[in-house]
């Protein structure tokens, strides 16, 4: 019986058959997920999981009971073979399932160093799945050394919690400065600075020329002649949205799998959200990495599946948990000329990102008042002026947001 099969079992999946149900679709409804256990949230993964903070069951988004009580089939640990848009099957192992609609929300894959520089060594290390941080957590007794490669957020939340754990925590990041990809020099020369208070070393402007070791890895040479010795390597240098299936089936993409406003890819009846999908905005694509992409894009998309005729229009926001730092971030910070910085070194403090259009975005640092203040204005197009927030002495929520606000 043909209904609608949703490959990826992750976030987006998750949410995107929950909205199935709950706006009203009765049909038969599959999950197919290529790990063995069912939709997980992945932020607790570097952090209280690795920690052994969080048993895997409070990983789970959705107790399995749910997706019974619900009639929704989990098919799990069986990777999908190839998708045939033209008979609407799906082939995985020696299964054959029939779509009406095929949902891709295949996420992304964490980037690994090739094998020729060390990158299959034992002791080499991502960070993406329950598998690989099972595989990580012996590493993490007192007193070893870790190399951590890639000073965007994942590498840092990993150094933090080496740090914690009273681990020698070197980190290198190829360009000038952590965090330069994502966030202004204020919000990376804040992280340096706390990361550096913990006894992290980060060496900004060198990279990684290759892993040493027999079987496992020993040491690391860098890019600037340094040798280094240690017990193991995290990779923290980013994701790839997860095309492989889309791409083998013929599906347009671009920067990952290319969707219209609504979710459709360029082949009738099958949509795509989440880590993997990328999707018209202000003129150009845009791809977002983050779990309430996952969770808000996948809905629109299950409306849409059902006629609802819904554009998604995405408000950005992130968050990264560091030692006893919680950085909350409002929109999206590309483009931006203009950074204006609200609170002191210590304590509570927002960096404020102003383009030609006005406020684009804002890094708000155990500040979260700040945060809701901006995600707000950012959602309802209220005007920020940067004179505003940079009046440290003004209530930013009565002056942008009182009666007399236009």
């Amino acid at each position: 019986m043909s209904g609608i099969v949703i490959i990826g079992a992750g976030q987006a999946g998750a949410s995107l058959v929950a909205k199935l149900r709950t706006s009203g679709y009765d049909g038969v409804i599959t999950l197919v997920g290529d790990e063995p256990v069912p939709p997980y949230q992945r932020p607790p993964l570097s952090k209280k999981y690795l920690l052994g903070q969080m048993p895997q069951e409070r990983l789970f988004l959705r107790p399995a009971a749910y997706y019974d009580d619900q009639a929704i089939t989990l098919k799990l640990g069986i990777p999908v073979r190839e998708i045939d848009p033209v008979s609407r099957q799906v082939r995985l192992g020696d299964e054959v399932l029939a779509y009406d609609q095929l949902a891709l929300t295949t996420g992304s894959v964490a980037r690994r160093l090739p094998a020729q520089i060390g990158g299959e060594l034992r002791g080499v290390h991502c960070v993406r799945s329950i598998r690989d941080i099972d595989a990580m957590v012996p590493e993490f007794d007192h007193s070893r050394r870790v190399l951590i490669v890639g000073g965007g957020y994942i590498g840092l939340e990993a150094a933090a919690v080496a740090a914690e754990r009273g681990l020698a925590v070197t980190l290198v990041e190829m360009a000038p400065r952590i965090l330069q990809r994502v966030a202004c020099a204020e919000t990376s020369n804040y992280f340096r600075a706390l990361h550096a208070a913990h006894g992290v070393d980060i060496r900004e402007g060198v990279g990684l020329v290759r892993l040493h070791g027999d079987d496992r890895v020993t040491g690391a040479e860098l890019t600037d002649g340094t040798r280094l010795d240690t017990d193991f390597v995290i990779i923290g240098v980013g994701i790839d949205p997860n095309t492989r299936l889309a791409q083998a089936a013929g599906i347009a993409l671009d920067n990952g799998i290319a969707t219209d406003a609504f979710g459709a890819t360029s082949i009738a009846g099958i949509w795509a959200a989440g880590d993997c999908a990328s999707f018209p905005y202000r003129g150009d694509r845009l791809r977002l990495e983050s779990v309430q992409n996952a969770i808000d894009q996948a809905e629109c998309v299950a409306e849409n599946m059902l006629g609802a005729g819904k554009p998604y229009l995405p408000q950005p926001w992130f968050w990264s948990d560091q030692y006893d730092v919680k950085l909350q971030i409002a929109g999206l910070s590309t483009g931006y000329r203009e950074v204006v910085v609200r609170g002191a070194d210590q304590g509570p403090r927002s960096n404020w990102y102003f383009g030609e259009e006005g406020l684009l975005a804002v890094d708000a640092i155990n500040d979260p008042r700040s945060f809701m203040i901006a995600k707000r204005a950012l959602q309802e197009g209220t005007p920020v002026s940067p004179a505003v927030v940079a009046d440290h002495t003004a209530d930013l929520k009565s002056a942008l947001f009182s009666k007399e606000q236009t």
